[in-house]
Order: C-alpha cells, then sequence, then structure tokens
C-alpha cells in the first residue's frame, strides 16, 4: 500500500469516530433534556397536588407530618388527646370467595371482640363494605392478612388517641367511628382542632394530669370502700376559675365507647345536680353576714330543741340542745341556728344571693350536658329555711365549686373553665360579697376543720378549711333516710387560699372504721385529706405549720363540755 492510500486510510478512520463521537454525545443530550423535561412535569404536578389539596401550609411541611386534628394537651404540655396512623381492617362482603363459616371461625379466634356468629353475619351480609376492626396492631394485620381471603382491606387511616387511657375521660369526651366529636372538650374545640392552618398547635386545658390522677385514685377508693355508686371530684383555681381536675366516677376509656352504657358517659360533676346538704350552711352565712343579719360572732340562736315549722319539726343531727353562737352553730353543723338566720334573712335575699352565685342558671363552663338547678317553685317560709342547710334545692358539684371559690377569694364569682386562662385572660367576674365578709368566712371554714365536723379533712401544715354535707336522697314521697348523698367542699391553703377541692359520694355504705357511718365526716373528709397531702406539692403549696389562720378572735366563743371528746366528729 502506498503512503498515500494509508494515509487517506487514516483519515477515513478517524473521521469515522469523530462522527460516533459526535452521534453520542449527540443522544446523551437527548436522553439529558428528555430527563430533565420528565422530572420537571413531575415536579411540577407534585407541586401542583401539594398545593391545590393542602394549600400553603403543605408547602411548610410534608402532608404526612401534618395531623388530621390538633392534639390536646394538659396544662402542663401532657398529651391527653392525639391523631395516630392506624391500621384498620375492612371486608367487601359481596366479593368473599373463601367459605363464609371457616372465615367467621378464623376471624373470632383472632379477633375475640366479636363473636364468631357476629362475623359471619357481617361476611354474608349484601353490604359492600365493612370494618372488623379499627386501630388493629401490626401483629393483628399480619394474621388476617395471612388468612388470605382477597375481600379482606387493611387501611391506613388517621385514629383518635387518647394516649392517658381512661384519665379525664369526661372532660376530653371522644371521636365516634365516624370521626365525629361526640362529646367533652373534643366537641368544644371541634373546629379549632380540625382547622388546617392551626391543627399543628396543641389546645392546652387547664387540667393537670397529676392532679387528675390523684383525684381519680382517691376518689375511685373511697368508692370502692364505701360502696357508692357514684363519685364526683373537683379542684377548681379559686382566682382564676381554672378547673385543675375534674373527675366522674365510675369512668369509661374514651379509645373504646362502643358498648359504654349512655350513664357512664354522663359528667356528674356538671350533667347531675344534687341536694348537697350543709355545704351551704357557708353560703347562708356569707349572705348574713354581707346582708347585716349577722353582725357579731357571739350573737346566739336557740338551738334547745326541734324547731317546729309548718307542720314539721326542723332538727339537728347531733343536736347540742344550747343557744348557740356563729362559730358554734357552724362547727357542730346545726340546722336549727341556720334556719333561724335563714328566716331572717327571708325568700328574697335568700333567692337574690343563690342568683348571685349562679345558682339560677346551668353551670358556666365550655362543655354540653349541663344541668339547670332544681329552683324551688314556691318560696314559703319553711323553703327558704331548708333550702339555708342544702335541702330542697339542688346544684351540681361545679356550682357548688364555683361559689365557694367566690366566698373566699376576696369575694369575686368567676366562670369556670377548662382552658388554660393566661393572666390576661382571667376575667374580671362580679362581685357577689365585700373582702371583709370573706376574710370571715375564711376563718369560719378553717375552725370547722380545726374543731368541727372537718376534722378527718385535715393535713398538717396545708390549713385545709371547709364544711362538710350530708343529704338524704330524695325518692318518691319525701326523702331515704338510708340514702345519702355525702359531700365535703374544701379551700386550701386557708390564710392565702388557692384551690377549692370538692369531692362527694352517692350513697356510700358504711363500713367498721367509719362504725357504720356514711355522712360526709367520715366517708368523703379522709379523702380531701388524702388528696391535698397529695396534690399540694405539685401546685407549689408545700406544708408549713408556722403559717395559718389567726382563730384568736373565735376560738374563745367555743364552748366544750368537760369531757369532751375533742375526735368526735358528726
Amino acid at each position: 500500500m502506498t503512503a498515500l492510500a494509508a494515509r487517506t486510510d487514516r483519515v477515513r478512520v478517524a473521521g469515522q469516530r469523530q462522527q460516533t463521537t459526535a452521534t453520542a454525545h449527540f443522544r446523551l443530550m437527548v436522553m439529558m433534556l428528555l430527563f430533565i423535561f420528565v422530572t420537571g412535569i413531575v415536579g411540577a404536578r407534585l407541586l401542583w397536588l401539594a398545593v391545590a389539596s393542602d394549600g400553603p401550609q403543605a408547602l411548610k411541611a410534608p402532608r404526612g407530618l401534618v395531623p388530621d386534628r390538633g392534639d390536646i394537651v394538659d396544662r402542663n404540655g401532657m398529651p391527653l388527646a392525639t391523631t395516630i396512623d392506624a391500621w384498620s381492617i375492612a371486608v367487601h362482603p359481596n366479593k368473599v370467595i373463601g367459605d363464609p363459616a371457616l372465615l367467621a371461625y378464623r376471624l373470632a379466634e383472632l379477633m375475640p371482640q366479636k363473636s364468631e356468629a357476629q362475623y359471619l353475619a357481617i361476611l354474608t351480609s349484601p353490604k359492600k363494605f365493612a370494618y372488623l376492626s379499627r386501630r388493629a396492631v401490626p401483629e393483628l394485620v399480619k394474621a388476617v392478612n395471612a388468612l388470605g381471603e382477597p375481600a379482606i382491606e387493611f387501611r391506613r387511616e388517621p385514629e383518635r388517641l387518647y394516649p392517658q387511657a381512661s384519665l379525664a375521660a369526661h372532660v376530653l369526651g371522644w371521636i365516634d367511628q365516624n370521626g365525629n366529636a361526640a362529646s367533652g372538650m373534643e366537641k368544644v374545640l371541634d373546629a379549632r382542632l380540625s382547622d388546617p392552618a392551626l391543627r399543628g398547635r396543641p389546645v392546652a386545658l387547664s387540667i393537670d394530669s397529676r392532679v387528675q390522677a390523684a383525684m381519680e385514685t382517691e376518689l375511685g377508693a373511697a368508692m370502692a370502700k364505701h360502696s357508692a355508686i357514684g363519685a364526683t371530684g373537683l379542684v377548681l383555681d379559686v382566682n382564676t376559675g381554672e378547673i385543675v381536675a375534674m373527675s366522674s366516677l365510675p369512668s369509661f376509656n374514651p379509645n373504646r365507647t362502643g358498648n359504654v352504657p349512655y350513664e357512664l358517659l354522663l359528667n356528674k360533676s356538671v350533667s347531675n345536680v344534687y341536694e348537697l346538704g350543709s355545704t351551704f350552711k357557708m353560703l347562708t352565712m356569707a349572705n348574713a353576714i354581707e346582708s347585716g343579719v349577722v353582725t357579731s360572732m357571739s350573737k346566739r340562736y336557740d338551738a334547745t330543741h326541734a324547731l317546729a315549722v309548718g307542720g314539721f319539726y326542723i332538727r339537728d343531727d347531733h343536736p347540742q340542745n344550747r343557744w348557740l353562737n356563729v362559730p358554734e352553730l357552724l362547727v357542730h353543723s346545726s340546722n336549727i341556728a341556720t334556719a333561724r338566720i335563714a328566716d331572717e334573712l327571708g325568700p328574697a335575699r335568700t333567692q337574690a344571693f343563690f342568683r348571685k352565685i349562679g345558682f339560677g342558671d346551668p353551670a358556666d363552663i365550655e362543655v354540653g350536658g349541663r344541668a339547670k338547678p332544681l329552683w324551688p317553685k314556691y318560696w314559703a317560709r319553711t323553703t327558704t329555711m331548708t333550702v339555708a342547710y342544702g335541702h330542697g334545692i339542688a346544684v351540681t358539684p361545679l356550682h357548688l365549686a364555683s361559689a365557694y371559690a367566690a366566698i373566699v377569694n376576696g369575694g369575686v364569682w368567676r366562670p369556670a373553665t377548662l382552658l388554660k386562662r393566661e393572666g390576661s385572660a382571667v376575667p374580671a367576674g362580679r362581685r357577689v360579697i365585700s373582702p371583709a365578709t370573706s376574710d370571715r368566712i375564711r376563718q369560719l371554714m378553717r375552725l370547722v376543720v380545726m374543731k368541727g365536723t372537718g376534722r378527718k379533712a385535715d393535713a398538717p401544715g396545708l390549713r385545709i378549711g371547709g364544711k362538710t354535707g350530708t343529704a338524704e336522697k330524695p325518692k318518691v314521697g319525701g326523702y331515704d333516710r338510708n340514702t345519702n348523698v355525702s359531700t365535703f367542699a374544701a379551700v386550701f391553703p386557708m390564710d392565702r387560699p388557692r384551690y377549692v377541692v370538692i369531692a362527694m359520694l352517692d350513697s356510700p355504705k358504711g363500713t367498721a372504721d367509719t362504725f357504720g357511718f356514711t355522712t360526709a365526716a367520715w366517708t368523703v373528709g379522709p379523702v380531701i385529706s388524702r388528696v391535698v397531702q397529695r396534690i399540694g406539692p405539685m401546685l407549689g403549696i408545700r406544708p408549713d405549720d408556722r403559717a395559718e389562720v389567726d382563730e384568736s378572735e373565735l376560738l374563745p366563743l367555743l364552748w366544750e363540755p368537760k369531757g369532751a371528746n375533742p375526735n368526735a366528729v358528726e
């Protein structure tokens, strides 16, 4: 081959290589452009879907990280209600291809909350869709999937979870299986919790989970000990109206409300009214002092014998059979002396005061199902007398708690709330008594616990004051002398009041250590003592034996016969 031919071949080969390289570069560029184009389309589509489905919020956080319903927390941030992504097991009955009877048998083994017959009825129904289990654990999903029935479907769905189970169940309420808020604060806050713009921020309640747990534990133990049919407990901030604990027993688990009887779902603190007995005596005394009917603590009232009024007799449960001054009538819880004071007050002033402290309307609180007090239709002389010591008028435990807050906080009534209140959000309220009258009531309440029927409610160093109340339950034709509603209304610390504590047992039974007594002093007083000792330090109130209410003016007015039992209670 000549040199010219060889050179020509080399040029041709180089040209072929250059052409091949150019073709490869062209193809690579086309592929890159196609990739960029497709990626751009996918990205644009995803962005459009995000904006179209969730609005601007979707640009701030992935959709899966934003719950379908906002959280509810206690005042310290403890989760009380949250939304989780849970498994649901469902079936399309019209698409079942296996043996329904065999499948029902196996489902009943895996999910015993329904019977084999119930599962068979679901599988053979004409429905196109039915749930078999909600909020199923992964192990159950795996086991049901192993049955191999194509008609069974597994879904990931948002589910409402109450991580503290039954704690504060009546306060929280629940979400039904259709996703609707059924009661409690879930219903009150439904719009707020469901708002896409707000649901990422939890709502803080006024409840303190620690205080709530202490109240539920102690109240539940007393209810079991005394075989009571129900119980109620409240802790209320006297200065803000915030409810720190609200307990209604028996309770329920809001995670499982399917078979709960309707009666258990009612919040007894606001939905049930009771005659609360002698706890009303402190309210009557506050009214009498404020109205000028009682001008001196040494003023005496005849309690030497039963008081005949309108064809029946007002009697004392533990009669002193003598004249009683003001501190003595409260220390010994005299119906007779209280009735005489109410007679001087008269029906007009009695009604006006009860309306001022909220007894004329349902309790002022956010939740629904609030009962209206049972108000006497006709205020005869006898009505005025008996209402003064808590008979003939029925209110909710929350009514009583708010009233006690008003008479010890300096005289201002405020509506209660289940929402955490910051300082500026506390309502001004309305004045119902003067600060001077409130100071006097504090002394008298502390005296009842130091020397009277409330001794079993005392707690060392915590300066508890209060009043017992034992009322026979009404029945057709009168009252049941063998069945009581026993209530204790307490406040602590009495020298600088912070909290009202209410405990109530419905129809308690006597025990050996109460000597068969079912009165509030024996059954509910000890509950108050234990609860306050537990919650005081949680709320920043530590026992202090050096602090005390000044009772130097009132103690000399108490007469105690020689040989009297200093530990005797009603």
